[in-house]
């Protein structure tokens, strides 16, 4: 799979669940009930414990689902990560090696940056999209909006703060798509058993982004 035929999955879904459970086990429940609502891209977090062993056994034991690894901080770790599986690398911050260390294995690399000149640096650094984090903080869509009038070919995937109910927005302003946490992996409904709950939150969500995509 290509660097484009990455973006182009993540564009097409258009959501990017963000993982973070106190275990791989419940990490692998949540994902379970995303994927049962139809989303196939995917992103687990190194805070999840083992986190590197369960994108290995992820992408063996599902395939059709795109998974990358997130709060990605060093070079190390993304190698790791690769090497593991995943076919994106996301980060918080904005770090040239381990963005180099991407590039040279081929590997769609989204490293976090706010700020205009931080978000036009991240790109001349060799970033394919940019994670613009923590999105909330500075307006949300509004903000979006603002840095896309002047830079209207920037690749972003806004997250902080997003919710179900206004991650439709961020795809009419031009994102490419969203990051969700936990208003869509909703850890409580899932250790009480009701991950039926979040694969309806899934599918709303996905209607909501196609509905967003055929008015825009």
């Amino acid at each position: 799979m290509t660097k484009d035929d990455v973006i182009s999955r993540i564009s097409r879904t258009g959501i990017l669940p963000v993982i973070r459970a106190a275990s791989s086990d419940e990490a692998r429940r949540a994902i379970d009930a995303i994927c049962a609502g139809g989303i196939d891209t995917i992103e687990v977090t190194l805070t999840i414990p083992n986190a590197v062993t369960l994108i290995e056994t992820l992408t063996q034991e599902l395939p059709a689902v795109l998974f990358g690894a997130g709060t990605v901080l060093t070079a190390d770790d993304a190698k790791g990560c690769i090497d593991a599986g995943a076919k994106f690398i996301i980060s918080p911050a904005t770090d040239r090696d381990m963005i180099r260390t991407c590039n040279e294995n081929e590997t769609v690399v989204m490293p976090g940056a706010l700020t205009p000149t931080e978000i036009v640096g991240a790109i001349a650094a060799g970033a394919d999209v940019v994670k613009v984090f923590p999105v909330g903080a500075l307006g949300g869509v509004n903000y979006i909006r603002s840095l896309l009038a002047p830079l209207p070919d920037l690749k972003l995937v806004p997250t902080g703060g997003i919710t179900i109910d206004t991650a439709a927005s961020f795809i009419k302003a031009g994102c490419l798509a969203v990051g969700l946490g936990s208003d869509l992996v909703d850890l409580a409904a899932i250790r009480a058993g009701r991950a039926d709950e979040v694969a309806a939150t899934a599918r709303c969500v996905l209607n909501s982004i196609a509905e967003a995509r055929t008015d825009s």
